[in-house]
Parts: C-alpha cells; structure tokens; sequence
C-alpha cells in the first residue's frame, strides 16, 4: 500500500514535467534554447576553477562570459553543430572543459547523422590525445593515458551514440509522418472514387428515366410540330449518358452506390449486436435530402459508428441528423473510455480524412476532436432546393 501510494505520488509530480517535454517537443526553437541552458548550468559548475587555476582567465566574471558566449552555440545546433563543436574543441584546448563539445557530438550526430557523427568522434579523441600530450594538461583532470581514455573516450562516444540512435528515431517519426500523409491521400481519392461511381449511379439513373420519358413523350406527340423537341431531349439525355460514363471510371462488381439514410437503422442495429448503443434521431426532413446527400451523411455516420467501436467499445454513441437554415447537420459523438483499450485497435488513422472529402465533395464542411470527455463529429452540408 505504501509502495502504490509512493508510485501515484511519484506519477503526479512527473505529470507536469512529461507534459512539458510534449510541449517543447513540438517546438524546436525552444528545445535549443533549453539545450544551450543546460550546458551552460553544467559548466558553470566549473567556474569557480577557471577563474583560479590552468587559464588565463582572471575571474569568475570573466569565466561566466566565456562558458555563456560557447554554451550560446548550441541555439544553431540543428543548421550548424559544426559551429558549437569547433568551439567545443576550442575550450578543451583551452580550458580543458569537456562539456561543450559532448553536446556538439551529440548534435552533429543527430542533425548529420551517423558518418559525420562518427568523424567528429574520432576528431574528437585524436584532438584531445593531442592535447593531453601538450605541456599544460592538468593533472587533476587525468594524469596517466590510462585514465585520459577511460574519461575522454566513453563520454564521447556515449554523445555520439545517443546523437545516432536520435537520428534514427527522427527518421523513423518522418516516415511515420509520411507514410500516414500517404494513407490520408490514398483514403481521399479512394472516397472520391466513391463519389463519382455514386454521381454515375444516381446521375445516370436519372438521365436514364428522363430518356425514356423524353422517347415516350415523342411518339404520343408523332405528327406534332414540337415532336422533333422531344427527340432531340431524348438523344441529348442520351449523349449526356454516354459522356458520364466515359468520364467516370467503372467500379467492380463489388460497387454498388452508398446507401442513404434508409440504411442508418442498420447501421445502429449492427453498432448494438457489437455492443455500442446507438441513439439515433433522424429529422424527417433529412429524408428529402438528395441520393448523393444521403450518401454523405451515411458515410459520416458508418464511418463514426465504426471509429468508436475501435477507440471507445461499449460506449453509447449518440447520432443526430436534422435540416435547418438550407443546411444538413450530422452530429455524433460516443463518450471516451475512462481507460485505454487493453490492446491497441488496428487502425489505419484515414477514416477522418474519407469523412472529410465525402462532406466537402457535396459543399460542405467537417469538424472532428474531443471535447469534455466525449469525442465529437460534426459535419454540415447544403440541403439543398426545396429544404
């Protein structure tokens, strides 16, 4: 009981510093600044040293200038670490400090990485072995050769090594970073694919009937002077059917059109066997909402239904649809679980964007985030004449 009461204690003073470092982490500029302090805290330590002993300097005022204008080096480490290093190599030959240029070792590896890492390393020690053979060395510092590689060395190479395994895990965040910019693309064109096999689906249906009305009209009309009209609207009818299907490219067999909101009832009763309750209002005037409207809200609604049970299972989920001020609103929101799912859900992270595309191919615009323990959807479109 003591240990678990030590560990939350332990957990909630940490909570603000790990808060901390996310909030830096985004911002570099200040990542620097925070890496030029530390430095410079660290050689300050040394001071009291340099202002008495194995330098020319004379006091500690002098001393503090010095260690400030190197550790200031540090601010360009990401654009020129060549610079803080240089002046690392500068201070230990002069005042046999080794903290400044462990830190450029680090940044040249990271911002450079591994070969120019590891060149600076090695600089670095033969650098240093040279110094240590020069008249001055001080003793207290490391009087043998033996003891001079068991502190040069191991130091430098722990920054080299640390700056590398940093490079690395940088490159593994952009292509991370990239590769999920590549599926969001890949989700848009592929609901944009959706889209247009829906507009040749109900666009076509249509030109289809107003051809088949236009030939019917012609022949009850044989004889009368505006017969000609109606052949020439059924042969445009049929032109323009022809060019939808040129323009739009066939789906598979497997693409039939997106439903409407007649299918969100199965949608809830599918969500409920899985074990998320639905409360579903859909206002009646939705249901006068165009194919490729309905189509929309459809896929906003499958789309939230099928996110929150990966990300919230057995949380109710609440949906509603209305028509208002000539626009369609969706708005769905599922309470967040008080805990993390055990095991991680198998997510591609794309569903938002498809959301997304589907809402603004038809005008309209979308929002997605949390908000007081709830993660909210909201999506609103034109209605449309007539509503």
């Amino acid at each position: 009981m003591h240990i678990r009461s030590a560990l939350e204690a332990l957990s909630g003073w940490a909570a603000p510093g790990s808060r901390l470092v996310r909030r830096l982490a985004g911002r570099p500029r200040a990542l620097d600044v925070l890496t030029a302090l530390s430095c410079l805290a660290v050689m300050a330590l040394d001071v009291p040293g340099l202002a008495a002993a194995d330098n020319s300097l004379d006091t500690r005022l002098e001393a503090g200038l010095v260690l400030t204008a190197s550790a200031s080096t540090l601010l360009v480490r990401r654009r020129a670490p060549w610079l803080a290093y240089a002046v690392g190599l500068g201070l230990l030959g002069w005042l046999h400090e080794l903290t400044l240029v462990q830190f450029a070792l680090y940044s040249v590896a990271r911002f450079w990485g591994r070969r120019a890492g590891v060149a600076a390393g090695v600089l670095y020690v033969v650098v240093a072995y040279a110094l240590f053979n020069l008249p001055g060395w001080p003793v207290s510092r490391a009087a043998t050769v033996a003891e001079f590689l068991s502190l040069v060395v191991p130091i430098g190479a722990l920054a080299v090594g640390v700056g590398i395994a940093a490079n690395r895990q940088d490159l593994v965040r952009a292509l991370e970073k990239q590769r999920a910019t590549t599926a969001a693309l890949e989700a848009v064109q592929s609901e944009r694919a959706r889209v247009a096999g829906d507009v040749h689906d109900f666009v076509g249906r249509e030109l289809t009937l107003l051809t088949v009305r236009s030939e019917v009209l012609a022949r009850r009309a044989r004889g009368e002077a505006y017969a000609q009209d109606f052949e020439e609207l059924s042969e445009t009818a049929r032109r323009a059917h022809r060019v939808l299907n040129e323009i739009i490219v066939q789906r598979g067999a497997d693409g039939a059109p997106t439903p409407g909101l007649d299918g969100l009832t199965a949608l809830a009763e599918q969500s409920a066997r899985a074990g998320s309750a639905v409360d579903l209002d859909v206002d009646d005037a939705a249901l006068r909402l165009s194919p490729l409207r309905q189509a929309a809200v459809y896929r906003v609604v499958q789309e939230c239904l099928t996110n929150a049970a990966k990300h919230a299972p057995g949380e109710p989920v609440r949906v509603r649809v209305g028509v208002g001020e000539g626009l369609a609103r969706i708005a769905v929101s599922n309470v967040l679980p008080a805990s993390a799912p055990g095991r991680a859900p198998v997510s591609a992270g794309t569903g938002t964007a498809g959301m997304a595309e589907r809402v603004r191919s038809v005008g309209g615009t979308f929002e997605a985030g949390r908000g007081d323990g709830t993660y909210e959807v909201l999506a609103e479109l034109p209605a449309g004449p007539g509503l």
